[in-house]
């Protein structure tokens, strides 16, 4: 027995193949194609777009989308042969299982946790937001108080408790419910997405073109190469979601064929839109012209824009109307984001408890509707606890982090599993293997590297509270190891929870050394945290000896 044995593909398929205890199959290729449209196309392509614009690339936004579509790519390949070889709930999870065994398992496990919980509380933050911008402009206000959470002002956000509730009473539901309601969304967004492009190619002028690759103002990123680039990098974060389509492989009714097609083809449909979208957005006004804007404000600019010159040299908007349904559209489009991510956050959960891993009430599936219900209601009230009391600042950018990690993960389980199981039967095969994989990772530690060190902080406490459930509950309830390990993995565990403590340490003082940075909270609290954990491994380990 042993935290490095793998599960055995056969063993998967067996546990996908029990329709008794087992979710129930109901999504097709299409479904799959607007869940991950659903989870891509968020409010991110409506205010990053013309952010990146302004202050990186210029015009030349739309080749930075184009680079960052091809790092995705990337992963999304490696997932497209994972999905379509091992078409269990899971995603990342069950793919390192199979590969890398149960400890690098547990590990992404608890990553993907991260992505989905707490990315599904920040985009239900600013669903909040921008729902009362919505009221706003039909003269209804709601009291700041009960739209900001206690840390920006307020009391308790109402709105975003709210549509955290009924999207996990919709996934209770049912996945075909779901999806279809997802579909819905889908449909709108991407109708107002084409509307923009439709309109806005009209009045595109060519002189905002020009130059189109500013020149670098002698800083990096800032226009020039670089600038593309350090756009690219930006942008990247409004093409996650694609890989919360492999949580669905064991609702989808033939896995080997619509779960490539589901996971590659909404990654090609949404980078299309992106392209077209932020070329009419740069063509009908000047990029400089979205400098300091936020929100849905660098649409409402070209919208602005969209419209005949007058002869006092002024510009009449023709579809003044276009803003409110781009509202519309960033409403829906975080309620489909919400959906995949609490929808992916419970699939995950699902998997481990079946393995044991975490406790078996989140792998118990509801006798009527065949959906982890329990689990979606405690998610329900943790995610809404989040949402109502921490502002979306703390915790936004940790669900980047985690989904370049799990990138990083599944592109390595391509490599282990051709190198272990190239015989496998695979309904798609990545190509260009081992180059694909080795890309996928040099690009995303790339990325993670950028990021800013408070992330990596709050990464590592996150894991580190893993690695203290892991010892102590997920150890002794494995079924695959039926709990019986040796004293050399308890002490692997613990010498790898005081990598990280002393890994926490390092960052926590190279972050506070930072003139620019003021987060002295952040760093007593880290050195506390990580005393205590040093103490709790050291003394786990020298009991287990």
């Amino acid at each position: 027995m042993s935290i490095w044995k793998r599960k055995p593909l056969a063993q998967l398929l067996d546990e996908a193949a029990d329709s008794e205890k087992g979710l129930k199959k109901t999504l097709t290729a299409s479904g799959l194609v607007a869940l991950g449209i659903g989870a891509i196309i968020g409010a991110g392509l409506f205010s990053i777009t013309g952010l990146a614009a302004s202050a990186n690339a210029g015009p030349a936004i739309t080749i930075s989308f184009l680079v960052a579509a091809f790092g995705c790519v990337f992963a999304g390949l490696c997932y497209a042969e994972f999905s379509s070889m091992i078409p269990v709930a899971g995603s990342a999870y069950t793919y390192s299982f199979a590969t890398m065994g149960e400890f690098i398992a547990w590990i992404i496990g608890w990553d993907l946790v991260l992505e989905y919980a707490v990315g599904a509380a920040t985009v239900s933050i600013s669903w909040s937001r921008y729902f009362g911008k919505f009221l706003g402009g039909y003269g209804i206000h709601i009291d700041d108080a009960y739209m900001l959470s206690p840390f920006e002002g307020g009391i308790i956000n109402i709105p975003a408790v709210i549509i955290v509730m009924v999207v996990s009473f919709l996934l209770i539901r049912g996945t075909q419910e779901s999806a279809f309601v997802n579909g819905i969304i889908v449909l709108l967004k991407v109708s107002v997405v084409l509307v923009f492009i439709a309109v806005g190619w009209q009045y595109i002028r060519p002189e905002n073109y020009t130059p189109y690759i500013p020149e670098n103002t002698g800083k990096f990123g800032e226009f020039g190469f670089s600038g593309i680039i350090r756009a690219a990098a930006i942008v990247f974060f409004a093409y996650i979601g694609f890989d919360a389509v492999s949580t669905a492989a064991q609702e989808a009714k033939n896995p080997k064929r619509d779960m490539p097609i589901g996971i590659l083809l909404s990654l090609a449909i949404c980078t299309i839109l992106y392209i077209l979208f932020a070329h009419v957005m740069t063509g009908v006004v000047n990029y400089q012209a979205f400098a300091g804007k936020d929100g849905i404000a660098p649409v409402a600019v070209a919208v602005e824009a969209m419209g005949n010159v007058g002869p006092n040299g002024m510009i009449t908007p023709a579809y003044p109307w276009l803003n409110n349904a781009i509202l519309l559209a960033i409403l829906g489009g975080y309620s489909s984001v919400i959906l995949v991510m609490l929808m992916g956050q419970s699939r995950v959960f699902f998997s481990m408890s079946k393995d044991g891993l975490m406790p078996k009430v989140f792998s118990e599936v509801h006798s009527k509707f065949r959906t982890p219900a329990k689990n979606n209601l405690l998610f329900m009230v943790i995610v809404s606890v989040f949402a109502a009391f921490v502002p979306a600042r703390v915790v936004g950018e940790m669900t980047s982090i985690g989904t370049l990690f799990a990138f990083i993960l599944v592109c390595v389980g391509v490599l282990i599993m051709r190198k272990k199981m190239p015989d496998a039967p695979r309904g798609f095969r990545t190509p260009f293997v081992p180059y694909v994989p080795i890309a996928g990772i040099v690009v995303c530690l790339f990325m993670m590297v950028f990021l800013p060190l408070d992330t990596w902080i709050r990464l590592i406490v996150w894991m580190i509270i893993g690695f203290d459930f892991y010892l102590f509950y997920g150890m002794k309830n494995s079924v695959l190891n039926k709990g019986n390990f040796s004293l050399k993995n308890y002490k692997t565990v613990s010498a790898s929870g005081l990598g990280m403590v002393l890994a926490l340490i390092i960052i926590a003082y190279i972050n506070h050394l930072d003139v620019n940075v003021d987060e002295i909270f952040l760093f007593y609290f880290s050195i506390g945290f990580a005393i205590i954990h040093a103490f709790i491994y050291a003394y786990s380990f020298k009991k287990m000896r």
